[in-house]
């Protein structure tokens, strides 16, 4: 049976949080399993606030509310680069629940070709060295949805935009997971797609900003994000978007601030 995407939301929010598995390698605590609610079971990934690991430069317990703020400004804008996503309770106590994605593990949207032969359709970020001393690039595909993603980093300020976190769902389309670190009120963008960088903004993104910035001066959407951020990160959210929409084009990574997570993958 096909679950629109309201639907997904409203089981996520009211259903019963069953537990299936944990990733391991997850810096927080994270469990997957799935979320039913009259008959239907939505896929899902659990991170409870308490299992998320303390960092120096984010507050402790807020990881969970900026994944969910990330989920509705990707929703106001248009975007809908980042899966379903609400604070609910689990067998853990309140946290994030989010709709899983199965990844189309045959198809990758971000890879490390070796040598400097990028192919067609496809954009250079940088060049390395593996553990055999071999030159490799780091390139990503130049695809629509992957291009509005980077704009929604921009957004967001994603501190970790790592190849493992570009998702390529049923409908061929881009999405993004895991962004516990993001909305900080300094520049800390940090990503693997940067091979728009300096380019003039799509069309469609630069209209999607438009449309975001518009519905941040709705009292609703303000009270919406007071719930998951301090005042002063949406403020500097609102900054970012006028930024983009002043200059016209994609950032480029800032000087003080390294530019590629690590791992990259």
């Amino acid at each position: 049976m096909e679950v629109s995407a309201a639907e997904v939301v409203e089981v996520l929010e009211r259903g019963d949080v069953i537990l299936e598995g944990r990733l391991v390698q997850a810096s927080n605590a994270s469990f997957v399993g799935q979320v039913s609610l009259d008959g239907v079971a939505v896929p899902c990934i659990y991170k409870p606030v308490r299992g998320e690991r303390p960092l120096w430069d984010f507050p402790h317990g807020t990881l969970a509310g900026r994944e969910v703020a990330a989920y509705e400004i990707s929703q106001l804008a248009g975007w809908e680069v980042v899966p379903p996503t609400v604070m609910a309770t689990g067998p853990f106590g309140p946290g994030m629940v989010q709709q899983w994605i199965e990844d189309e593990q045959d198809v990758r949207l971000v890879d490390l070709l070796v040598g400097r032969d990028i192919p067609d359709g496809w954009l250079h970020v940088l060049d390395a060295v593996d553990e055999d001393d071999e030159l490799v690039s780091l390139v990503h595909a130049d695809e629509p949805s992957l291009r509005s993603l980077a704009v929604f980093d921009a957004v967001v300020n994603n501190a970790d935009r790592k190849g493992g976190h570009v998702l390529l769902d049923a409908d061929s389309t881009a999405r993004g997971c895991d962004h516990g670190v993001t909305f900080h009120v300094e520049d800390k963008l940090r990503s693997v797609l940067w091979g728009w960088a300096g380019q003039p903004l799509a069309d469609t993104d630069r209209a999607a900003l438009e449309e975001l910035r518009s519905q941040l001066r709705r009292t609703e959407t303000q009270a919406r994000l007071a719930a998951l951020l301090w005042s002063d990160e949406v403020t500097r959210t609102e900054r970012r978007i006028d930024r983009l929409l002043r200059t016209g084009r994609h950032p480029r990574p800032s000087p003080g601030w390294p530019a590629i997570p690590w791992p990259a993958f």
